[in-house]
């Protein structure tokens, strides 16, 4: 991997306060996870769970919703404050085997995908975290839980419809997410 390269950048939606991640859940746990307005079993407190600020490499994943257990696309909006605690704990995976088995946070960059899942030639963050943390983040990082199933559907029978242009527009808005530098540059960001 290449460090301080533009194609190592986070791309987001985010505002003043919160970002925006992605994830992909059977109906069995977004369902409760909605209704609660934040992450309730049977979602797993036990287990590692890796959020994305890139919309399209989570349809990539999950096949736009289609994948086994992962038919509900939930929007889950975080504070700044607590994604930037989560990087600051971060190893890369591709770091030593014993540092990352002791990290509470795992960081891989995975080739960012266009609108029909091709390899684009810069990264897309993918943020694990770990059991020791997952009730900071839904608990205290958690601000918002929005059902986007609908959209992806939606955007996806345009793309299969051949109406990209269409598709695109409707792809929620990402652009460079200013990272704090000393945090940056241990895992590879450009700032």
């Amino acid at each position: 991997m290449r460090g301080m390269s533009p194609q190592y950048r986070i791309r987001a939606d985010y505002d003043d306060r919160t970002i925006v991640m992605y994830q992909a859940y059977s109906a069995a746990v977004a369902d409760p996870a909605l209704r609660a307005g934040r992450f309730v079993p049977p979602f797993s407190f036990g287990r590692m769970t890796w959020i994305k600020p890139s919309f399209l490499w989570l349809m990539h994943r999950s096949n736009w919703a289609r994948k086994a257990g992962q038919e509900r696309v939930l929007a889950v909006r975080i504070t700044r404050e607590g994604w930037h605690d989560a990087l600051s704990r971060a190893v890369l995976t591709t770091a030593d085997p014993k540092a990352l088995t002791r990290a509470a946070v795992h960081v891989q960059w995975d080739p960012e995908r266009s609108l029909r899942g091709a390899a684009l030639n810069h990264y897309s963050i993918q943020v694990g975290i770990g059991r020791g943390l997952i009730r900071t983040f839904a608990d205290e990082w958690v601000v918002d839980l929005t059902d986007i199933t609908a959209l992806v559907r939606k955007i996806a029978g345009s793309v299969q419809a051949g109406n990209a242009a269409r598709a695109q527009r409707l792809v929620p808005a990402e652009r460079p997410y200013p990272l704090p530098r000393e945090i940056g540059r241990r895992l590879l960001v450009d700032s």
